[in-house]
């Protein structure tokens, strides 16, 4: 129940937000990608300003998120190598306790 106010306190304001963004920007632009000659059509494409601006975001939301990744890669390699030095220790440790177990068990009681 939580979850849902906290959704609603945040993407219902994102969401007005993003459609008046949206509404107000509906302008068409065109994006030349020959810098020597702008006038070009062959290398440009005509849409409304919104579309760049969230197509800028979104683009630059994956390049952030892949430099995180990539940047946090020995994190996780040594998360992962901790792991299994884990298993393996426990694993050693449960050898010595049915070890210890088994001696205790030869014992003659008093």
């Amino acid at each position: 129940m939580a979850k849902k106010i906290v959704n609603l306190l945040i993407l219902l304001p994102l969401g007005v937000i993003l459609i008046v963004f949206c509404v107000a920007n509906r302008q068409s632009v065109t994006l030349a990608f020959n810098p020597f000659r702008p006038d070009d059509q062959v290398l440009a494409v005509s849409a409304p300003f919104f579309v760049f601006l969230v197509i800028a975001l979104i683009s630059g939301m994956l390049i952030g998120s892949a430099a995180t990744w990539f940047s946090q890669g020995k994190h996780r390699r040594r998360a992962r190598t901790e792991a299994r030095e884990a298993i393996r220790w426990q694993g050693e440790a449960d050898r010595h306790r049915t070890h210890a177990e088994d001696i205790a068990g030869q014992l003659p009681s008093r």
